[in-house]
């Protein structure tokens, strides 16, 4: 019986990629809540695990030599897991390679681009003072919507974004791109992106993981504490 991963989380696109995953690959795991607005990412017993005070970040007590070890950023924890299970990350040296490239895409492109354009268009304006920037909103807005027409025309040759297999790499994009709205963008033109996103919707482990912790999410765009917390330190 495989011991519990503690997986410290808070439900975000970053977060959804943990629980997405351990779901997918049947793993069993402990959350524990670092609640960001409440500045919980800075105590110090998670500090100890993640110093860069971003979460997720994990506790495995049965790593590679049988002794605990903890990890921070969640494409290394995928690439872990992967490894660890043997699952999702590629059969071959090429699908590895594949899953990498793509795994990268979102860990240096789509996940800070969304993220400056969920800044920007939702609670920059909504601060106080109001930060309502016309060419930061633009800008993001745009990068976006040009790193999915990326993944349009990547999932037009292929059912998952690294290949005809699902992977860690679907697994952190997904809960990113589910934010299209959000990040203003339209599905019109990229009928494979919106396959794909509805395909994924659909899988139980999608559906149970990206659903952790989803009535604890606070509403940041009105609370001045956690602004100051998120946004200012």
């Amino acid at each position: 019986m495989t011991a519990p991963i503690d997986l410290h989380y808070w439900p975000t696109p970053n977060g959804k990629k943990i629980t997405i995953a351990l779901e997918e690959m049947g793993l069993p795991y402990t959350v524990h809540y670092v609640n960001i607005g409440a500045g919980d990412q800075f105590k110090p017993e998670f500090l100890a695990i993640a110093p860069n005070n971003r979460m997720p970040a994990i506790t495995d007590p049965e790593g590679p030599d049988g002794a605990p070890i903890s990890l921070f950023e969640s494409g290394a924890i995928l690439q872990y897991l992967a490894r660890k299970t043997g699952k999702f990350g590629g059969s071959n040296a090429r699908e590895q390679a594949a899953v990498e490239q793509w795994l990268m895409w979102q860990m240096g492109g789509v996940g800070p681009m969304a993220g400056q354009a969920h800044h920007f268009l939702t609670y920059a304006p909504s601060m106080d003072p109001p930060h309502d920037l016309p060419y930061a909103k633009d800008r993001y807005r745009r990068e976006v919507g040009r790193l999915y027409g990326v993944l349009d025309k990547q999932l037009a040759k292929t059912r998952y974004a690294a290949g005809d297999f699902l992977s860690i790499a679907d697994f952190a994009i997904w809960p990113w791109a589910m934010g299209w709205q959000g990040q203003q963008q339209t599905l019109d033109d990229k009928p494979n992106f919106k396959r794909w996103l509805d395909e994924l919707a659909a899988r139980p482990a999608f559906e149970k993981g990206s659903a952790v912790g989803a009535e604890m999410r606070n509403n940041n765009t009105t609370d001045r504490k956690a602004q100051e917390i998120l946004f200012k330190r």
